[in-house]
């Protein structure tokens, strides 16, 4: 993602983001990759460092997590939450360290915005130690996640192509054919998961506020339009909503695992 985040947004993402869609994934991408104790682990496009944080309480006391990421508001929110992790601003076509780095590297839900796909893919097979395995992670196609169709589709009657395309840009790898393909630029073997998910958010104005002021849309929408959007999106997402009026629905996504 060549974009930056402001502080205040990188809070939000963690604050409602995180538990809505993100922390459903570490644990899970660390047992396919076989993450064990003892391991040094990177974690590219870490954001606020959700999948590191998980990771450190695996490979303690022996091991080691590094999370890079270009977003300053993101790393500021990552060194915060926890400190013991290395944190590096970089970008994933530039990964730090030499050579055979890393036992694990992993990349969850960043990929699909790096300028330099095949650069960023490269860099991790570089990094990786013999033996070792990198383990991505992007969303599905849009279609499998009916809740986001929904919401670009009413972003584009709205205002238009733009920041719907920027709300669909998180499934533009959606796949399992893409994925290997994109990773088979760097690695010889590849296997690739389709892990079943599901996002949940508080309720719709909850989801509407969390995707407009957390993220990219934050810059393209401004207070009547998000206003406006979030009157709509009550009038035409219920069906998105349980009894209570909690958000959930399904959002399932495709694992690389890779090997070095």
């Amino acid at each position: 993602m060549t974009g930056q985040i402001t502080a205040e947004a990188a809070e939000l993402y963690e604050e409602f983001f995180v538990p809505a869609l993100f922390a459903q994934w570490p644990n899970r991408l660390f047992d396919l990759a076989g993450l064990g104790a003892g391991d040094d682990v990177l974690d590219v496009a870490c954001g606020t460092g959700v999948l590191a944080r998980a990771a450190q309480s695996r490979v303690t006391p022996a091991g080691s997590v590094t999370g890079i990421d270009l977003n300053g508001g993101m790393l500021s929110v990552a060194a915060r939450t926890a400190p013991d992790v290395i944190w590096l601003p970089g970008a994933a076509e530039e990964l730090p360290g030499g050579d055979d780095a890393f036992d694990r590297v992993f990349c969850q839900f960043g990929l699909m915005f790096f300028a330099g796909r095949v650069g960023a893919i490269h860099e991790m097979a570089r990094v990786l130690r013999p033996e070792g395995r990198a383990c991505v992670a992007t969303w599905a196609g849009l279609p499998e996640s009916p809740g986001y169709a929904a919401l670009v589709e009413l972003l584009e009657e709205l205002f238009g192509a733009e920041p719907a395309q920027a709300l669909a840009a998180p499934f533009s790898i959606g796949t399992a054919g893409a994925l290997s393909e994109l990773m088979s630029a760097g690695f010889a073997e590849v296997d690739v998961h389709r892990l079943d998910g599901q996002a949940h958010f508080p309720s719709i104005d909850a989801w509407v506020a969390t995707d407009v002021r957390a993220w990219t849309l934050r810059d393209m929408l401004d207070d009547e339009q998000f206003e406006e959007l979030r009157v709509r999106a009550r009038a035409t997402l219920h069906d998105f909503c349980d009894a209570s009026g909690e958000v959930v629905f399904s959002a399932p996504a495709l694992v690389a695992v890779a090997h070095a």
